[in-house]
């Protein structure tokens, strides 16, 4: 009954069941709204609830990637259309301005105030650049489910516990998306990605952990700029060639490419060494937070 499609990168190209990240679009809200219910909220002073923004950013990022998987959306298109899910985080922002800092600090910079430019620039490139570059490092087994996991968790690690338990239920069932991920039994798809996305970005934003992702998320930047300049200067795209059991490149065009360069590995070796970057620049995040 699910839609399928073929897994490339293993041997007989297997049809595997294909968005499945829907379910985590649906739990979410489903868990969030309970949240919001039950009175387990982070919200500053209450005034806006912070489980229903959570909840409203999650459910668009979920119909965008939906929307991507159904009709192929080119990425003119694709690159602003995160910049409606801001608006949600946008009103959560300016109805808890008391309570909600305008300032970020950024390494070697320091803190930077960006005063009312913060509602309405600054959180919506945030959410464009995050959502587009979760979704552009993709096309193996578990890099779109595991490393975005690696990020939320360590934003969950050093956030207070009522914020920890907004994501503790979507946390959980990605983990699970995730793990069969890795095995090449299904793929979240856009749906997903994009949802995750949304995720990372709104959560980050609720939590004041702005510069903690920004770090956090350094890989997945990197490999949007090489993507870009490739596609913009050389008019080619990443792509690796995979020989039965392991995969290779013969040029530099994406995070993947890189690390394939003239150097054979399995899918999951390519996923850990992603993985790992990941979590080093997670951690690095996390002790930036607290220095």
């Amino acid at each position: 009954m699910w839609p399928k499609v073929p897994d490339q990168h293993k041997p007989g190209k297997p049809l595997v069941p294909w968005g499945l990240g829907v379910a985590y679009v649906l739990f979410a809200t489903v868990y969030l709204f309970l949240m919001y219910f039950l009175n387990i909220d982070s919200s500053p002073n209450g005034n806006v609830s912070a489980s229903l923004t959570l909840a409203v950013c999650i459910l668009f990022g979920g119909f965008m990637g939906m929307l991507d998987d159904w009709i192929d959306l080119k990425w003119r298109y694709k690159a602003f259309m995160p910049l409606i899910a801001a608006l949600p985080l946008m009103y959560y922002a300016i109805a808890n301005s008391e309570a909600v800092r305008t300032s970020i600090s950024l390494p070697i910079v320091g803190m930077v105030d960006f005063g009312i430019y913060y509602y309405f620039a600054i959180i919506p490139l945030i959410v464009m650049i995050v959502t587009n570059a979760i979704n552009m490092l993709g096309g193996l087994n578990g890099l779109e489910t595991v490393c975005p996991a690696i990020v939320l968790i360590g934003l969950m690690a050093i956030s207070t516990q009522p914020a920890q338990i907004l994501m503790a239920g979507p946390l959980i069932l990605w983990l699970i998306l995730a793990l069969f991920n890795i095995q090449g039994r299904l793929f979240v798809g856009n749906t997903g990605s994009f949802a995750i996305g949304l995720t990372l970005a709104s959560y980050a934003v609720v939590t004041d952990l702005k510069s903690s992702l920004v770090i956090s998320i350094l890989p997945y930047i990197f490999n949007s700029a090489i993507i870009l300049l490739s596609v913009f200067f050389v008019r080619k795209k990443a792509s690796v060639t995979f020989d039965g059991t392991r995969l290779v490149s013969e040029h530099k065009r994406s995070l993947v490419t890189i690390i394939t360069y003239h150097r054979p590995l399995t899918e999951r070796q390519v996923v850990a060494i992603i993985a790992a970057i990941v979590a080093v620049f997670t951690a690095l995040g996390a002790f930036y937070h607290f220095t």
